[in-house]
């Protein structure tokens, strides 16, 4: 069982001497401190009832030997923190569980060219060999080389499977990242925010592709994000579009948002020719 930091805020006036309503402290474990003696009932006015500590060594003793939490307030302060560690609670209360910690932070980074970045003030070289990817865990701390361009990759195949498409990228030094898993993707768009390399999203070059782009990268990095479209999508759509992308998906953004030519052209193509078309088709 664990002490939720509401409760234990509550527990922390009353070991202070203060009086809480009745209506505020309910549940089991109310029941069994109150059969306990741990808490006491007094009545104030005809139906108004508080409670209190009648001695603040018995709840000391209730807690510490229920949660293993000897200090109130340093367990309350480790569960108001935004960054935790499993041994943070496991000091705070001996319960590396007392809060959910996304211990496993970060994301995918690939490349098929080594490219150099500062992590924790050290530089690094990332060059990870073919179909293996490096995971950044620290990446508060991950400052990539201001020449590069980081390019997100919408589809898990496709990133697998960069260096077989290293010709559509010969124009700019690209770091390659992934959403997936999307448990990882809001770590990724809060670095994305806080450097200021460009960036490029590969994704599907259909309405959900382009969605995708306009809802989660745009509208958070503004004029330092492109969507990547080759030269030669009419024909790559015309050939191997798929019809039925274009008859199942809608358009879930504003048209007014996207202020990007290439955008703009590709929706027009999808239009006219009634089909939409999946990255894969770009690994050579």
């Amino acid at each position: 069982m664990v002490l939720s930091r509401s409760l234990a805020s509550i527990f922390l006036q009353l070991s202070k001497g203060e009086k809480i309503p009745a209506s505020k402290l309910k549940g089991p474990l109310v029941a069994e401190l109150l059969m306990e003696g741990i808490l006491a009932d007094i009545r104030s006015g005809r139906t108004r009832s508080l409670l209190y500590v009648p001695k603040v060594e018995s709840l000391n003793a209730f807690l510490s030997n229920r949660f293993s939490i000897t200090d109130l307030e340093y367990y309350i302060n480790k569960l108001s923190q935004d960054i935790i560690t499993r041994a943070d609670l496991i000091e705070a209360a001996a319960n590396s569980k007392a809060k959910k910690v996304r211990t496993f932070t970060g994301f995918l980074v690939n490349c098929y060219e080594p490219v150099t970045a500062i992590l924790n003030g050290e530089t690094i070289k990332v060059n990870p060999p073919t179909r293996t990817f490096q995971f950044i865990n620290d990446t508060k701390h991950f400052i990539p080389h201001s020449g590069l361009t980081i390019v997100g990759v919408e589809n898990s195949e496709s990133f697998t499977r960069i260096e077989k498409q290293k010709h559509l990228f010969k124009n700019i030094h690209p770091l390659f990242v992934c959403r997936y898993p999307l448990n990882q993707s809001k770590d990724l768009l809060k670095w994305l925010k806080a450097i200021n390399n460009p960036y490029l999203h590969f994704g599907d070059f259909d309405f959900a592709g382009i969605g995708i782009y306009v809802n989660e990268y745009k509208r958070y990095l503004g004029s330092r994000s492109t969507f990547f479209v080759p030269d030669n999508i009419e024909l790559l759509i015309k050939t191997w579009g798929n019809r039925k992308l274009y008859d199942n998906q809608k358009i879930n953004f504003d048209l007014k948002v996207v202020a990007e030519p290439k955008i703009t052209a590709l929706i027009d193509l999808i239009h006219t020719h009634k089909k939409g078309l999946e990255q894969e088709i770009l690994i050579k």
